[in-house]
């Protein structure tokens, strides 16, 4: 997979690991291996006016995704996995930061950020969490991701919880 990440932000983050939970994400929702995404990370003034333009919605916000070509994951095992370019997600260390201080159980910024890395590579496969059974799905996919994630480099405690209302 091509995953370009992009820190514009004027934050120090750890940006192996967007790349790597963006590329595990896409890996277990069976992406085609030569599909491309970006990831970008902007400051909370670059954000606010894309929350603006894009969702008519004052301030900044935790996560944006645009999609490009639409691809959905395959339904049945057999199906060949959809290839294209995926779109971009738009980060915003910022408002990371504060959500995981905030949280019930507080996160660090990066740990914040790579929940919302899989949340907005979710978004881009066409999962959205407007109605109850939607969230549901799309939650219940998010943690199984980011446990799975967490899990296979040895990482200890509960995974953030999902903060976003993207």
């Amino acid at each position: 997979m091509t995953i370009e990440v992009n820190n514009e932000s004027g934050r120090t983050v750890d940006e192996q690991a967007l790349l790597d939970i963006a590329r595990y994400a896409l890996t277990r929702m069976r992406i085609h291996p030569l599909s491309e995404v970006s990831v970008i990370l902007v400051d909370a003034g670059a954000m606010e006016q894309l929350h603006l333009q894009w969702m008519d919605l004052p301030g900044p916000t935790d996560v944006m995704s645009f999609p490009m070509d639409e691809l959905r994951p395959p339904v049945r095992e057999e199906e060949d996995p959809p290839q294209g370019l995926l779109g971009d997600i738009v980060l915003c260390p910022e408002v990371a930061e504060q959500q995981g201080a905030d949280a019930p159980t507080q996160h660090s910024m990066d740990e914040e950020l790579q929940l919302l890395t899989v949340h907005g590579v979710l978004h881009l496969l066409g999962y959205d969490h407007e109605e109850a059974s939607e969230k549901a799905e799309m939650f219940g996919l998010q943690s199984a991701i980011l446990d799975g994630w967490r899990g296979e480099r040895g990482l200890t405690g509960p995974s953030p919880a999902p903060t976003t209302a993207s």
